[in-house]
């Protein structure tokens, strides 16, 4: 199955790194944009209010006009994961029986515990649902600097399909048919990435950074295990691989939540400097998910803690320090 015109749904920094992927690969690309002001620099100076810098491919075309992306062969949800079922709900009676909507949002949703290719399934029957995940930041991709990915559909052959339409010299998926470890790989590593930000803004120090980032891996291993997730998917890009790069620094928008609540700020604070972080809204939901499967994660509910502004960063500190000893594992 070859898929020639793809539309991506959001104009931010991602959407549009992944606008521009698709036109290197070849493709007829259109970018719908909800945002009046970012649609017009789109559409006129060819750059997202976002993404500064990265001229659009010519080949992009822009549009605010949702029906005009819903007629083509595939398409990329680049949108909030909290706005995902709003969208996919006005798309619904739009696409044809059988799109691949392709979520690339890296969350799960809040009240429902939906991930998104669920979402996608309930609100758009006839669609067929897919995930984009990996270690991939949106000026690298945008730029067309090497990354990989993974893209995973429950038809193989659809994974692959897609990955293919998608691939360029530059940006190289893998694809897989598990969906739900791709799902669980990207949203947790967000969570775990706001823990790592505290503790390098807090300033203690590389070898806790290490620590930090192998416990969390631990974390969610367990917490892939309980939902079905394939050890190899979550070793993989869309697990460990995404999990390294979002704890690597500050270009990462959840490293950097949690870097201005580890200096010192509120985390309502830390988020009026940072754009979105997915896992602000991702913590709440893990740890409530961990709980109902009796998946013991320390540092994703200390993270949730610290969200709520139920315990200091110290207090958590401290609580994760003092836990009895025992075997690793």
């Amino acid at each position: 199955m070859s898929f020639d015109h793809i539309a991506v749904l959001g104009g931010g920094a991602w959407g549009t790194a992944l606008a521009q992927t698709c036109a290197r690969a070849g493709r007829t690309v259109t970018l719908w944009e909800y945002d009046a002001d970012n649609a017009a620099a789109l559409a006129e100076v060819r750059e997202s209010r976002f993404l500064p810098g990265v001229r659009l491919d010519d080949r992009v075309r822009v549009t605010r006009d949702l029906n005009a992306a819903a007629h083509s062969q595939a398409l990329l949800l680049v949108v909030p994961a909290q706005a995902v079922r709003s969208v996919v709900t006005a798309l619904a009676a739009l696409i044809a029986d059988r799109t691949p909507l392709i979520a690339c949002a890296k969350g799960i949703e809040g009240g429902t515990h939906k991930f998104m290719t669920e979402v996608i399934a309930e609100c758009a029957p006839p669609a067929m649902p897919a995930m984009l995940s990996g270690p991939s930041f949106a000026a690298d991709v945008a730029r067309g600097l090497p990354t990989a990915v993974t893209l995973a559909a429950t038809d193989g052959k659809l994974a692959a399909d897609l990955a293919q339409a998608l691939g360029s010299t530059t940006f190289r998926p893998y694809h897989s048919d598990d969906v739900r470890g791709v799902e669980i790989g990207g949203a947790a590593k967000n969570v775990l990435a706001i823990a790592s930000g505290i503790v390098t803004g807090r300033g203690l120090g590389a070898s806790a950074s290490a620590a930090l980032t192998t416990r969390g891996f631990a974390e969610l291993l367990r917490f892939g295990k309980a939902f079905g997730a394939k050890p190899e998917t979550l070793t993989g890009l869309s697990g460990l691989g995404d999990l390294i790069l979002t704890c690597s620094g500050p270009q990462s928008r959840n490293f950097s939540l949690g870097l201005a609540i580890g200096k010192g700020q509120t985390p309502e604070q830390a988020r009026g400097g940072t754009k979105l972080a997915e896992g602000f809204y991702t913590a709440p939901v893990l740890v409530e998910m961990a709980q109902d499967k009796g998946v013991e994660m320390p540092i994703a509910e200390a993270v949730a803690a610290i969200l709520a502004e139920r315990v200091s960063v110290q207090s958590a500190i401290d609580a994760l320090m003092t836990r009895p000893f025992k075997a690793e594992g």
